[in-house]
């Protein structure tokens, strides 16, 4: 609220949308350096000897593949179907594990987290961590004085790896396509970490440009993107799915295969406004006198300065290295044209398309 924040409720929580514009907050990140406060989404430690048997039942990704301490994997939970129930980052720690699941989706989770446990696991919600997402090509050399002595430390780290120092927990992930890192730490110490990024000229952004970030990297948003009705087969996300070895019982396995094996009609892939307008989740795409697929997230792209979005289509439509000519979408009753591209847009503030 200090930042001049617009709040709006999101899950429950009352979050940031932004902090005067949105325009500028993304191209904040783009350029320099944003922080934004998630500490919305849900932090689930598991621990126990039997709870890497566990998280590979669990999860369509196979931990196994986190030889050690300090690596982490994105993955989700399928349901029998193989719908997506949630995805998630899952982190190896020394001694335990930590999953880091959506808010909105925060109560299903843990139901189905706890309705699975076999064995010598504990699931612990840590309702007492706040997690902050400095992001952008300048978000370690705005964060030095804050990050202090884990600086060198953590500008070492490849993506998908993290450190603890302390009660922190830093990773080198995020959801904007941008080079930087995420960190889960204390109630107690999250104002005062957020004021000192802000003191040293990193820029507070909200919910409106994080979307637009992570649809320009083309990252799926959960509720829009995918759901627990479609198979990430359908949702730009197979290669989440570990079938080696053939013998991990992962839930949802049986029906990803019957679904491969049979063939995919339809794909998530990303769409480029041709005309005027701005994309929006729900809009038909059109080809050949038919409706080929729909929207699933839309907005403009302030980097492209475009529309952009992404639609699941009919497989057929999705495009090679030449794309398709003709398909339209539908807004306000009229038909614009659009280009089908593979995502991401927009990678290290740099077009792909």
């Amino acid at each position: 609220m200090d930042a001049g924040a617009k709040v709006v409720d999101f899950a429950g929580w009352d979050m940031p949308i932004n902090y005067g514009s949105q325009i500028e907050e993304h191209n904040q990140v783009r350029t320099a350096a944003g922080v934004f406060d998630v500490s919305h989404m849900t932090v689930v430690d598991v621990a126990g000897n039997d709870a890497c048997d566990y998280l590979r039942h669990l999860l369509a990704n196979d931990v196994a593949k986190l030889d050690e301490a300090g690596r982490a994997l994105y993955s989700a939970m399928l349901n029998p179907n193989g719908g997506v129930i949630d995805d998630l980052i899952v982190y190896r720690r020394d001694g335990c594990w930590r999953l880091v699941v959506n808010s909105a989706t925060r109560e299903k989770d843990l139901a189905w987290m706890r309705g699975r446990l076999q064995g010598d696991v504990a699931l612990k919600e840590r309702a007492d961590l706040s997690m902050l997402a400095v992001q952008g090509p300048e978000a370690l050399k705005r964060s030095a004085s804050w990050l202090g002595a884990s600086l060198d430390a953590v500008t070492a780290l490849a993506a998908f790896t993290f450190l603890e120092a302390g009660e922190r927990m830093i990773a080198r992930t995020g959801y904007t396509g941008e080079d930087g890192f995420e960190v889960v730490l204390p109630h107690a110490e999250a104002q005062k970490a957020w004021d000192a990024l802000l003191e040293a000229g990193v820029r507070p952004a909200g919910l409106g440009a994080r979307d637009t970030l992570r649809l320009e990297a083309g990252m799926n948003l959960y509720g829009q993107d995918m759901d627990a009705s479609v198979t990430p087969l359908e949702s730009n996300m197979g290669w989440v799915l570990a079938l080696d070895p053939a013998d991990r019982a992962f839930a949802g396995r049986a029906s990803i295969e019957s679904r491969k094996a049979a063939g995919v009609h339809q794909r998530l892939c990303g769409v480029v406004l041709e005309a005027k307008g701005v994309l929006r989740s729900g809009q038909a795409l059109r080809a050949e006198g038919r409706e080929i697929g729909t929207l699933t997230s839309g907005a403009f792209s302030p980097t492209l300065g475009c529309g952009i979005g992404l639609a699941r289509i009919d497989a057929v439509w999705i495009p090679g290295k030449a794309g398709h000519d003709g398909v339209t979408v539908e807004i306000r009753g009229k038909e614009l044209p659009v280009r089908l591209v593979r995502p991401p847009f927009v990678r290290n503030g740099k077009a792909q398309v």
